[in-house]
Formats: C-alpha cells, structure tokens, sequence
C-alpha cells in the first residue's frame, strides 16, 4: 500500500538529509569566528584600521550572491548533490584555515562566499527534489536551525578556544579558532559524501524500486496539481532559467530576499552586539548562545505552524514585527537586561527568512 512505503520512504529520506544540519551547524560554526575573533586581537594582529573589517565580513557577499544562480544549475546539470554539496564545505572549511594578513583575510572571504553559495541553495534544492510542498516548510526550518545551533555552540566552542589556547605553538588563540573548525568541517563534510543522497531517478543502493518509483512519481505528481502551466512550458522545452526571469514574482521575492537580509545582518555582528553589554570576551561569547537557541526553537514552531495551516504571509509578519520591537528597545536603553531581552527579540526574527524561503519554494 502507497501510504506504508511512502512512510517507510520519507523515514530513510529524512534520516540520510540530517547529515545537512550537521554540516551546516558547522558551517555556522565559523560564522561567528571573524566576529568572536575581534574580541581578541584579530583586528590588532592583522593591523585592520577604520572600516577594514567590515570589508572583511561584507565580501564574503559578493562572492556568495554572484554563484548562487550558477551554483544550483550546475547541480541540476550534473546530478551528483551527494559529493557537489559535501565537496562545496570540504572547500569552505579549508579556505576557513587560510586567515592570515589582510589581503589575505579579504580574498578568503571573497572566495570563501564563492564555494559556500553552493551549500545552502543546494540543500534546499535538493530538498525540493524529494518532498512535497506541503512537506517542505517543516524540513526546510530543521535544516536551517543548524544555522542558529551553529552560531549558539560556535560561539561556546569560540569562548572555550580564545579563552585556552592563546600562544599555543606559537599562533594567536583567534588562529586556532579558525583552524579547529575549519578542520571538523573538512572532516565531516567529507563522511556526507557517502550519505548524502541524490536526486530521485539517480540514487541507488538505499533504495528499493518500489520506493525509488514512488519517491519520482509523488513530486512530478505534486508539482502538476500546484503548477500545471509552468510543467507545460518546461515540457515545450522552454529553459529553466528564462522562466525565472520572465516571472515577475521571482523579482519582488527577490527584492523581499534583499530587504530581510539587510534587516538580519546584524547576525554576522552578534558577538560584537553582546560585547555592549559591558563583561569579559569570554562572558560575552557565552551570552551569545541563549539567543540563537531561542531562535531554533522558534523556528522550528513557527515553521511546522505555519505547514500545518497552509499560512506564510502572517507568520513572516509576526515574526518581523517581534524583531522590529527587540532593536527598538534595544535603542530606547541602557538597562542590560532590557538589552539581552531584545538580543532574544532581534534573532528569533531569522524565523522569518526561514518561513519565507519555503514560500519561495512554494511559490515558483
């Protein structure tokens, strides 16, 4: 019976995609790095002055936002996610070792943002192959509470790292803090290959074909009932790429895209943000973990809500509303413990970038 082996498919499926939130945790691991390593000498080493630093965090965008697109129609080409996306955070994690004077620190980042732009787009693509619409908001928001679990315990392990290791061999405590952690992403990224899957009519050897024919049928299914008018056209040969940018709804979802992340960008400062409050590099890191797992959490239950009711609009508002109140109680105080509050207030508004790619998913 369908719905037996359609369960039995979904238990594999989502057991062998739990390997992407660990790399992706420890993806997040080094977001944090540049930020937390400021707190201790990283700027005075590396003899960063005025806006240089800024500059370091800002181009690792650049690269990131030109090899997007790119990225995810090479993966469709090439079919193979189980080594490209584990292969793209081999690459993240090495270049995450390479810190070293401020030239080269900025053409890190740079291509840092290039091979990292393939991890994210990737996984979420490689997550539309396989579930349904309906299905996707719940996946897309544990795979993207790595992101929040990454800058919580990457901001632990940083604390553990800059407060134990300054001078050992020699290097700077915030250099080994690049080190170790680009080197355990190196290391898992490189066991996922052998369990990441691929797509549905390409994956072998975990699946029998009863469940392999379901897992292509149930989506080509899904998507002719959602979109019969874009199957149409992809089936009369028109590119992929050309409907995109010919879909005025791709655009103003872009420009959403662009206005939320400028509105979330102060997630690469959050070690600094927490600093403000007045106690030692150590203190502060530690502080930065509540937050972003107040965060996990309310994404995961906005997320699942927001499936359960078939709603994005207003759940993306509630949560950009909240977040709008934490950076403005943050502005009207001193009082520390107002301003921690509105640190909980500000995070948990990545509920909503979250909420609004499976809408993206769902959408187009």
């Amino acid at each position: 019976d369908r719905q037996h082996v359609e369960r039995r498919l979904l238990r594999k499926l989502d057991l062998r995609m739990s390997i992407l939130v660990l790399i992706y945790t420890l993806n997040h691991f080094l977001s944090p790095c540049n930020s937390a390593a400021r707190l201790r000498g990283f700027e005075d080493d590396l003899h960063l002055e005025g806006q240089q630093f800024n500059t370091v965090l800002s181009i690792f965008y650049l690269g990131y936002a030109l090899v997007q697109v790119p990225s995810n129609m090479f993966l469709d080409k090439i079919g193979r996610p189980s080594i490209y996306i584990p292969m793209s955070m081999v690459l993240c994690g090495f270049l995450s070792v390479l810190m070293g004077h401020f030239m080269g620190v900025v053409c890190t980042r740079f291509f840092l943002g290039f091979v990292e732009a393939a991890f994210y787009p990737g996984a979420l693509f490689l997550l539309s192959k396989w579930y349904k619409r309906r299905e996707l908001g719940q996946r897309t928001a544990i795979l993207s509470c790595g992101l929040m679990f990454g800058c919580a315990f990457g901001s632990l392990l940083a604390s553990a790292i800059l407060g134990g290791m300054d001078r050992v061999m020699g290097q700077a405590a915030w250099r080994w803090l690049f080190y170790l952690e680009g080197s355990l992403t190196v290391f898992v990224a490189i066991f996922a290959m052998f369990i990441v899957p691929d797509f549905p009519a390409t994956s072998s050897g975990w699946l029998t074909a009863e469940e392999q024919a379901l897992a292509q049928f149930r989506i080509k299914e899904d998507v002719v009932r959602s979109n019969e008018e874009e199957m149409e056209d992809l089936e009369g040969g028109k590119s992929g790429l050309k409907l995109a940018l010919t879909d005025w709804k791709v655009w103003w979802l872009a420009l959403e895209l662009v206005i939320m992340d400028i509105f979330l960008s102060f997630g690469a400062f959050s070690p600094t943000l927490s600093a403000t409050l007045g106690y030692s590099p150590t203190v502060s890191l530690l502080l930065c973990a509540p937050p972003w797992l107040f965060a996990a959490g309310a994404t995961y239950f906005m997320s699942r809500h927001s499936d359960q009711t078939g709603e994005r609009f207003g759940h993306i508002a509630v949560s950009l509303l909240v977040g709008i109140t934490g950076f403005l109680m943050a502005m009207a105080t001193m009082n520390t413990a107002v301003r921690y509050l509105s640190l909980f207030l500000i995070t948990q508004s990545f509920a909503a970038m979250i909420i609004f790619f499976t809408w993206v998913s769902n959408s187009i």
